[in-house]
């Protein structure tokens, strides 16, 4: 009688230990989801580093007006009421920029 009770004792612990290493949501399925997981992480990274610059233009945006300033001249083409456009010929220049400054630009009639 001892005997089967001592057999059947370690046949249930050799089927709890099957489940607890092989099992669905053993051990096997801990380590293939910390991997997952750390690919993912890495993936992440340079994805956390873009938001943090994009945040910190925005914050630029909403609060100085270097960052607008700056964005126009170099997106739009825009020119200071102070300041003095010159074209060189020869350079190239964006054609969509050369049709925004053009109408910056007022040519005073020949005499």
């Amino acid at each position: 009688m001892r005997k089967w009770l001592v057999i059947t004792l370690l046949a249930v612990l050799a089927l709890l230990q099957y489940e607890l290493w092989l099992g669905n949501g053993g051990w096997r399925d801990l380590q293939n989801v910390e991997q997952r997981v750390a690919v993912q992480e890495a993936a992440n990274v340079p994805m956390r580093e873009r938001n943090a610059r994009l945040a910190a233009e925005v914050m630029d945006l909403k609060t100085g007006l270097d960052a607008i300033e700056e964005r126009a001249r170099s997106d739009m083409g825009m020119v200071r009421t102070d300041e003095q456009f010159f074209w060189v010929p020869g350079v190239a220049i964006e054609t969509e920029l050369m049709g925004i400054n053009a109408g910056l630009i007022t040519q005073e009639p020949r005499q």
